[in-house]
């Protein structure tokens, strides 16, 4: 269960949910546990001691926010206990061509956010599911220049989920160079086996305790 980012981003998330799911990770031995911004500082606290990171989003969901902006909230979660983090492209910028703004906006996340966590870990979610197979290649080239480590399916509110397809896709176009972490509408054992088949070597899913027990002992 290495490979699972166990995730609960609903905007209506309580603190008694974060603190199952934090239970939850504890219990099966999750890679980590990915959390909107304002619950980081509670999970880091949660999860002491437990070996589980603490995994939360930056312009998030949409991704247009502007790039100072993300930067500045990658920095704050950074120093409120994050140890990684999952930002969402600029989807519109992508879409116009604005090549170098896609890549400024990764890059200054990366630069704020392993400013105060030189070991974190950063994931750019490209939202696959509004983006052509060029403008997806364009992303990953942008992502990996920037220096990020991972890129990433989907935010899981977007027009469709992770596909053996994209992550196929996305194998071949970042090769070993960088992760890569399938999330969006991924709800059993089977279809996370699949993507990780196909080449993913993260899973973000909120139903990784029904995957977990349907695991193979």
């Amino acid at each position: 269960m290495k490979l699972i980012d166990h995730t609960l981003l609903r905007p209506g998330a309580t603190e008694t949910e974060i603190a199952a799911l934090v239970r939850d990770a504890r219990e099966y031995g999750f890679h980590a546990v990915c959390v909107n911004p304002f619950y980081v500082r509670l999970t880091k606290r949660l999860l002491e001691g437990s070996g589980v990171k603490v995994c939360t989003v930056i312009g998030f969901p949409l991704g247009a926010t502007l790039p100072g902006v993300k930067a500045r909230e990658a920095e704050i979660v950074g120093r409120a206990g994050a140890d990684e983090v999952d930002m969402v492209i600029n989807i519109g910028a992508l879409k116009s061509g604005m090549d170098d703004i896609v890549y400024d906006d990764i890059r200054a996340v990366v630069r704020s956010f392993k400013s105060v966590v030189p070991k974190g870990v950063v994931k750019v979610i490209l939202e696959v599911g509004l983006l052509s197979r060029e403008e997806i290649e364009a992303a990953c080239l942008a992502a990996e220049e920037a220096g990020a480590d991972f890129v990433k399916t989907c935010t899981g509110f977007g027009p469709r989920g992770a596909t053996v397809e994209d992550v196929a896709l996305l194998k071949r176009l970042v090769g070993g160079r960088l992760g890569i972490k399938a999330a969006g509408g991924i709800r059993s054992y089977e279809q996370a086996l699949r993507l990780i088949e196909a080449g993913a070597t993260r899973i973000g899913t909120s139903s990784g305790v029904k995957i977990a027990k349907e695991a193979p002992e």
